[in-house]
């Protein structure tokens, strides 16, 4: 197993874009192809560290840039969701932007175009969502802590199988939202299920989360069994 870290850039709108690719180079098959969306803050070494886990389970994955080259925050920024507000405002475009990104993703030498899901944390939970929700062809996804709120204009069928995994504390995502959210996927006849962690919030994944006044705290409990069960539902659409 030879992991491998491909920067790969991209150009939107006359700005560029950095996402990484990241796949197992022995192997000699286009296989299943991943995009991970980050949480608000962008890109970053941690979401790497992700996806070259998700390449050793025998995935090829390209965590996306949606912000543009160089436009990263951190939670010491003064505002930290600078650049998530920006597209949050303008959800058609955070919606051209998730479709070229999957385009890239199916254009991936290492992946197999007809077999693509995405997952996404925080702002990255919305983003896979909204890709859904857009009738991309990616046959399901995975939103850890996600934000629920359906953008201001139709969505279409949604095809994706969708794997909701959310901390019922969640300030952010408080039980009206999800419930809404088990409503519009019905009513769009998506396949979808919810795992509701109780006793936990919002960044349950993030092992940097450490904000509990306002309801962000890594969960070990709530990380290992999300992890699990993001594990065993792209198995269950790949293999």
């Amino acid at each position: 197993m030879t992991i491998i870290r491909r920067v790969t850039l991209h150009e939107s709108d006359g700005d560029t874009f950095e996402s990484m690719a990241v796949f197992d180079d022995s192997r000699s098959t286009p296989v299943p192809g991943i995009l991970l969306f980050p949480n608000a803050l962008g890109s970053k070494e941690a979401d790497f560290a992700y996806a070259e886990k998700l390449a050793a389970l025998g995935y090829a994955v390209l965590v996306a840039d949606l912000y543009g080259q160089g436009k990263r925050t951190s939670r010491a920024d003064p505002d930290p969701g600078l650049y998530m507000a920006e597209l949050n405002r303008d959800r058609a475009l955070l919606r051209e932007r998730l479709r070229r990104v999957h385009a890239l993703l199916k254009d991936m030498a290492e992946v197999d175009p007809a077999r693509t899901a995405a997952i996404g944390f925080c702002f990255g939970g919305k983003c896979v969502l909204d890709l859904a929700r857009s009738g991309a062809d990616i046959a399901g996804g995975v939103s850890f802590h996600g934000i629920y709120d359906p953008p201001p204009f139709a969505s279409a069928s949604i095809t994706a199988k969708l794997l909701i995994c959310h901390g019922w504390d969640d300030p952010l995502a408080p039980p009206e939202s999800v419930l809404a959210l088990a409503r519009e996927l019905t009513e769009a006849g998506c396949d979808w299920q919810v795992h509701a962690y109780g006793h936990t919030g919002h960044a349950f994944t993030d092992h940097d989360a450490n904000m509990p006044d306002r309801g962000l705290v890594y969960q070990p409990a709530a990380d290992r069994r999300s992890y699990r069960a993001m594990r065993d539902f792209l198995a269950d659409l790949f293999d």
